[in-house]
């Protein structure tokens, strides 16, 4: 008898009726560590890094993992095994990249907020590059870097005014977005780094969006980029390494973006007709390392009929899985026993979770065959849900789990309620 496939995740798959990621069984483990519960494909992160690598085989390249996009220890790990850098974006992200076992050197600092602080510790520990996003941080990281007696590494990020043709809250770069340096800015800008003590211009950055499913979006930024290398290059500022950010989208609900090899074909040809195909690349991929890799697992706990809508309750919520709340996003909605899959006919519900928001839900108008006490899997789970998640209505976050064949590992235990309370005080 086949099994149900779920197209975009080729390690989350049916095998005898259950719910398996990889080898093991999803309702082993979520009796094992209770519900809500984070379960991750190492196969599927190693499997999405290995498109990336395979597209810039042969190339002077480096794949910095946007740890964002999710910042468990273990997660982070694995990628510094595999030889990834990382894209940061605070202190503590620099922090936890350095538990992890990440090679400081191949450390990219991003955000439009660095304080001064974080500005001397990523000195401290020899990061290898800011990426600059204003020119008032420019002034700031060179008194930063002169007050400890050494450069700064840096590149300036370039808002190209390039529309991803994605969520407004995930485009970042066009002209009423706050990240980088405008277009029209960017060699005054490049002339007035070079000449500060403190900073050593090395790169050129531009990140535009995330959720990009286009393929379009990108080679219009490439080419304004190549453009820009050209102009500053021309006023005699060397450009060392050319940061082309991430963003590239998955599958949530039948979206199509291109495959990361296949995309970076076309971006390299691009760079070898204009002569740069010798240059080194950087390149900041998050979501689309890790979001499908994951599946948020949670139990019915009421079914709620209703005159205009039915509802099932479940023990996730928006604490857990923020984007929906956030972004109104779609992820899918699978039951681990493949038996209770939907059928045409099946009924019509809107999936809650427990918090006291009318905003908490994790997905709208969805057929369900489910009954209390049953277990669901909310799919592309994990980019943007453990490293969003929260204690709201005091709720407990996640344990999540990591699954390497028919092995599994715990990789965060789940909070307990003195984890909440550590740090408080009464009066």
């Amino acid at each position: 008898m086949s099994q149900p496939t779920l197209p975009g995740h080729p390690h989350i798959h049916y095998a005898n009726g259950q719910l398996h990621v990889e080898g093991t069984a999803v309702a082993q483990l979520a009796q094992q560590h209770g519900t809500p519960l984070f379960v991750y494909s190492k196969a599927s992160m190693l499997a999405a890094l290995a498109a990336y690598q395979k597209g810039f085989a042969g190339r002077n390249a480096q794949i910095c993992y946007a740890m964002k996009a999710n910042s468990s220890l273990a997660v982070l790990q694995l990628f510094a095994k595999a030889g990834c850098g990382f894209d940061i974006v605070s202190g503590g992200e620099l922090a936890r990249v350095l538990a992890a076992g990440g090679d400081a050197s191949k450390i990219i600092f991003s955000g439009v907020g660095k304080t001064r602080a974080e500005m001397r510790e990523a000195l401290r520990v020899g990061i290898g590059c800011f990426n600059v996003e204003s020119e008032a941080e420019i002034d700031v990281l060179n008194e930063v870097a002169v007050s400890v007696g050494t450069q700064a590494r840096i590149s300036i990020r370039v808002n190209p005014n390039v529309d991803p043709k994605t969520h407004p809250y995930i485009s970042t770069g066009l002209k009423g977005n706050k990240f980088g340096v405008a277009h029209e800015r960017t060699l005054a800008t490049y002339q007035r780094a070079a000449a500060l003590p403190g900073l050593q211009v090395v790169g050129i950055d531009c990140h535009i969006g995330s959720q990009i499913t286009e393929e379009t979006p990108y080679l219009d930024a490439m080419d304004r980029m190549l453009d820009l290398v050209e102009s500053i290059e021309a006023a005699g500022i060397p450009i060392h390494h050319i940061d082309f950010g991430g963003g590239l989208g998955i599958n949530y609900n039948g979206d199509t973006p291109p495959a990361a090899d296949a995309l970076w074909a076309k971006l390299l040809a691009k760079l070898d007709a204009r002569g740069f195909g010798q240059r080194q690349l950087m390149i900041e991929p998050g979501r689309s390392l890790v979001g499908n890799a994951g599946i948020c697992v949670t139990e019915v706990l009421y079914m709620k009929p209703g005159e205009q809508k039915s509802f099932c309750i479940v023990d996730a919520a928006m604490n857990d899985l923020p984007r929906p709340a956030m972004y109104q996003a779609f992820h899918g909605i699978v039951p681990l026993d493949g038996a209770k899959l939907a059928t045409p006919g099946s009924e019509v519900f809107d999936v809650v979770g427990p918090v006291c928001e009318s905003g908490d839900w994790i997905g709208h108008d969805r057929a369900l065959n489910v009954q209390a006490g049953d277990q669901l899997a909310v799919l592309s789970a994990g980019a943007y849900c453990m490293s969003m998640a929260s204690n709201y209505n005091s709720r407990a976050k996640a344990a999540e789990v990591l699954v390497d064949g028919d092995h599994s590992h715990l990789i965060r235990a789940r909070d307990t309620l003195a984890d909440q309370m550590r740090g408080e005080k009464l009066l």
